[in-house]
């Protein structure tokens, strides 16, 4: 495994590990409790589909996982400005993991634009 798969690996596992304490700290009211099942599923595929991409069999393989990992880092980063937004929980206490969703679809978008110039798809 080369060493920039490490990386991405571990930093969508970090992710996927703060969306589940994020999950953990929000109130028992419905909406709260049905964003975060959104937000929990969203944020541990994330690292899920990376996992599936580096072991893929194929290139076409690769990129699917690669797209479907960004597309779940999206709404992960959706589901979070709405909770910031709606103001179930203070903005101050979602601003780190908001700008790691930011970071998260940039870095996803790269490999994806990237695999899909070099006919990988």
């Amino acid at each position: 495994m080369k060493e920039k798969d490490i990386k991405i690996l571990d930093r969508s596992y970090q992710f996927a590990l703060r969306v589940v304490k994020m999950g953990q700290q929000l109130p028992e009211n419905n909406g709260a409790r049905i964003i975060g099942k959104q937000l929990l599923r969203a944020g541990t595929s994330v690292g899920a589909n990376i996992e599936e991409a580096i072991r893929a069999y194929s290139k076409p393989e690769f990129t699917h996982r690669m797209s479907v990992a960004l597309k779940e880092a999206r709404e992960t980063h959706y589901w979070l400005r709405l909770l910031r937004d709606s103001s179930i929980i203070k903005q101050i206490r979602l601003q780190a993991i908001i700008l790691e969703a930011e970071e998260m679809k940039k870095i996803l978008g790269a490999i994806v634009r990237t695999a899909r110039k070099n006919k990988i798809c």
